[in-house]
């Protein structure tokens, strides 16, 4: 007999239902827990094969089946495989993504210096009031495990944990199974004292593990990564006499080099946006000394999953307030649609060459 399809997904429902209720399971209950439309009569015929090639086991008689330790090895096998490729695939992805992202950031700062005259700033995107979407731990060697944590935005951490002894597959399969069925889809201030004391619970002699989790999800969470910010115009400050004085626009220039304080200015903005998303700094307003004889316009985007960044644009105080909150109110709408169509081209033109 040969492990196809369909055993293996009776094998795989079988060990994932005894895993979650330590009870052994019956063909009845893998009737309802596969997508496979089998009668209970065939799911017999194919657990007692199962039984026959050593994956399954039936402790006692007329009682339900539980997993060998044949069965734990090829169903830890199968599912490892398959998550190394999810993850290398996500990985992918998302490196694919985040340089599209920045290529479109850098286009819509230069069109947007084009179009207005003045200097143009815009900040890459951050997660805000993250949910985590999922948990993989996986041995490093026998006293360390690798926490995988992917947040709301798509956003991945790595952390390393330190564990007394080797954690067996088995108990590395249920610890991931225990942390995504608890944890998926919340965010910090969701995941109360209830839930971790009922988690350590499950994990028994393994809490430690659980504490060291929910610690490295709360770093990723909050984590702060420096802001990517992408610059345009700056030399449209030399087209206004006010700003044209060597000394201030030597500032200025040095300013949007640097980055650090158009940084602190973006992000100050982004926090006191509020319903238009639109907020207009005049002169003196301005938190950057090198823009105290400059206004600054600012609006708040967003491209879904709690995913925000601001546009700034930068010119004299006799700007044209009209056109440029115009200009920004308008690119508020229109940035994730050219997300979402950039995307999409790049989808196309990587189906494209797949077929040739």
């Amino acid at each position: 007999m040969q492990m196809d399809e369909r055993k293996t997904k009776i094998l795989q429902a079988v060990i994932r239902n005894y895993l979650e209720t330590g009870e052994p399971v019956g063909s009845r209950t893998i009737s309802k827990y596969t997508d496979l439309n089998l009668s209970s009569a065939t799911i017999r015929n194919e657990m007692a094969d199962l039984e026959e090639m050593g994956y399954i086991l039936q402790p006692h008689t007329s009682a339900g089946r539980i997993p060998s330790d044949k069965g734990y090895r090829f169903y830890v096998d199968t599912m490892m495989e398959a998550k190394e490729r999810e993850m290398v695939e996500m990985k992918d992805m998302l490196l694919e993504r985040q340089d599209k992202l920045e290529n479109l950031l850098k286009q819509v700062a230069k069109v947007l210096a084009q179009n207005t005259q003045y200097a143009t700033m815009i900040s890459a995107p951050q997660t805000h009031c993250n949910k985590l979407k999922f948990i993989q731990l996986s041995r490093v060697d026998a006293e360390q495990i690798l926490a995988v944590i992917v947040v709301e935005g798509n956003v991945i951490k790595n952390k390393i944990l330190n564990v007394a002894e080797e954690i067996s597959d088995e108990t590395m399969l249920k610890l991931n199974i225990l942390l995504n069925t608890h944890l998926n889809g919340l965010s910090m201030e969701e995941i109360n004292l209830g839930i971790i004391a009922a988690m350590k619970q499950k994990a028994g002699i393994h809490s430690d593990i659980v504490s060291d989790v929910i610690d490295a999800v709360a770093d990723a969470i909050k984590a702060d990564e420096d802001l990517e910010i992408y610059t345009s115009g700056t030399n449209n400050i030399f087209r206004y006499p006010e700003l044209a004085d060597q000394e201030k626009a030597s500032e200025l220039i040095n300013t949007f080099e640097e980055k650090q304080l158009l940084s602190g200015l973006l992000q100050d903005a982004s926090k006191e946006e509020e319903n238009t998303g639109i907020q207009v700094y005049i002169g003196d307003e301005t938190p950057v000394q090198s823009m105290k004889d400059c206004s600054v316009v600012t609006a708040t985007y967003e491209l879904g999953e709690g995913m925000k960044g601001t546009i700034g644009i930068i010119g004299p105080k006799r700007m044209d307030y009209d056109k440029v909150v115009g200009t920004l109110k308008t690119l508020q709408g229109q940035l994730e649609e050219l997300y979402k169509t950039d995307d999409n081209r790049a989808d196309s033109s990587g189906s494209g060459k797949g077929n040739k």
